[in-house]
């Protein structure tokens, strides 16, 4: 199985920056595509941002314009940078690649936000 270990959340004043980091155990090369999604309490998860093998973006109109998604696939690794940080993108997040119906899901890292 392919493992997804994410890093570098943390508390953040607003207007503030924070690089997210995602390992993958694995080759990530053989991913059509890999995503951030986050889930608030009480909340659904919702994908926040989408990166194609061929490095085509997609992202939530929430964080488009803030949030740039990237992947090195000679480091197995997929990343989000997160600019002008907001209260409402207090989450805990989470790197996700597709399998059948389900997918594969790291551990999520927490990422807060103050005003």
């Amino acid at each position: 199985q392919v493992q997804l270990v994410e890093s570098g959340g943390g508390l953040v004043q607003a207007g503030g920056s924070l690089r997210l980091s995602c390992a993958a155990s694995g080759s990530i090369f053989s991913f059509n595509y890999m995503g951030w999604y986050r889930q608030a309490p009480g909340k659904q998860r919702e994908l926040v941002a989408l990166i194609t093998s061929g490095g085509d973006t997609n992202y939530a109109d929430s964080v488009k314009g803030r949030f740039t998604i990237s992947r090195d696939n000679a480091k197995n690794t997929l990343y989000l940078q997160m600019n002008e940080l907001k209260p409402e993108d207090t989450a805990v997040y989470y790197c996700h690649a597709p399998h059948f119906g389900y997918g594969y899901w790291g551990q999520g890292t927490q990422v807060t936000v103050s005003s």
